[in-house]
């Protein structure tokens, strides 16, 4: 049997762009990608901590460094620049290792760079 286990969280990112007419997806700095492991194009969730939307759609690879969080196409109505995000993405893990498991988590600050550095919950 296998059980859905929460895989990484980037907590707290700040949108710092909206763009409506792109296609979809949600892009991220890459640096902050490759903290938790977010692959390109991996489905996420993405709970907006300012509005309480919730929506699901997929990662796509901002400039290392930048800071980028960047609401694209549809998502674009769901939150505004300087909005505080959750963004998760999850995986199938055998139950009998689920209780093991530790996925990756990320605090971001205001400007979206790691605060504390990476820590398992």
């Amino acid at each position: 049997m296998l059980s859905t286990m929460l895989k990484a969280k980037l907590h707290g990112a700040r949108v710092t762009r909206s763009d409506l007419d792109y296609e979809g997806s949600l892009t991220i700095d890459q640096d902050l990608m490759d903290y938790v492991r977010i692959l390109p194009y991996e489905k996420i969730l993405v709970a907006n901590l300012e509005n309480g939307n919730r929506f699901e759609t997929y990662a796509i690879v901002g400039k290392p460094g930048s800071g980028d969080i960047c609401l694209n196409g549809a998502t674009a109505h769901l939150g505004k620049i300087g909005d505080r995000l959750t963004i998760f993405t999850f995986g199938l893990i055998p139950t009998e290792e689920a209780a093991q498991h530790r996925p990756r988590v990320l605090r971001v600050g205001a400007d979206n760079k790691p605060e504390g550095g990476l820590k398992p919950v």
